[in-house]
């Protein structure tokens, strides 16, 4: 698959599990708040080093204004790493746990929003398929590597599975996805 789409695949599956965080925290749910934030931390510590060691250096010469982008990325990964290590730290459910993990969601969702604006249609235009298929089967690898899922995975459910997983994830867009996007976004765990 497109290396860009596994990347924006992955924004969608955080803003869903953000939205189920949001939820158990309005529903007073610390333990699901817990465990949701123990999802989001994992996310997020795979598709940091998807994006900082195989995506990143890659684009980083496409462009200066490309390179200007990764550089600012680069040190949005430094922020989400300081507020996930801060965050493991407290207990889940504390006002400074729950204020840590909502600036970090913030920041994340701003992070997402500029590469999917500014990076990715840029970087789309100035690489061929073949190279962004190459990059996709790398994310693949890295992320069977660390033990996270990946699209194989979740290709072994049915089209039914996918769009009730993909309902129950809170994954935005998820009624306009085909089979192949809902492989790509949703967590078959």
């Amino acid at each position: 698959m497109d290396g860009l789409d596994l990347l924006i695949a992955d924004h969608n599956r955080v803003r869903g599990l953000f939205a189920r965080f949001r939820q158990a925290h309005e529903d007073e749910d610390t333990p699901a708040m817990g465990e949701l934030a123990g999802k989001i931390f994992e996310e997020l510590e795979v598709h940091t080093a998807i994006e900082e060691e195989i995506f990143y250096p890659a684009v980083h010469d496409l462009s200066d204004e490309l390179a200007e982008v990764v550089d600012e990325g680069v040190q949005e990964h430094h922020v989400v790493d300081v507020l996930v290590a801060e965050a493991r730290e407290l207990t889940p459910g504390d006002a400074a746990w729950v204020a840590k993990v909502s600036v970090l969601i913030e920041n994340v969702e701003h992070h997402a929003e500029e590469e999917e604006t500014e990076l990715f249609p840029p970087v789309r235009s100035a690489t061929d398929a073949a190279t962004r298929e190459d990059w996709g089967a790398r994310f693949e690898a890295m992320k069977a590597q660390r033990g996270a899922p990946t699209s194989a995975d979740a290709a072994e459910l049915t089209t039914e599975e996918l769009r009730q997983r993909a309902r129950d994830q809170q994954i935005p867009g998820r009624s306009t996805m085909t089979r192949e996007d809902l492989i790509a976004t949703v967590d078959p765990r």
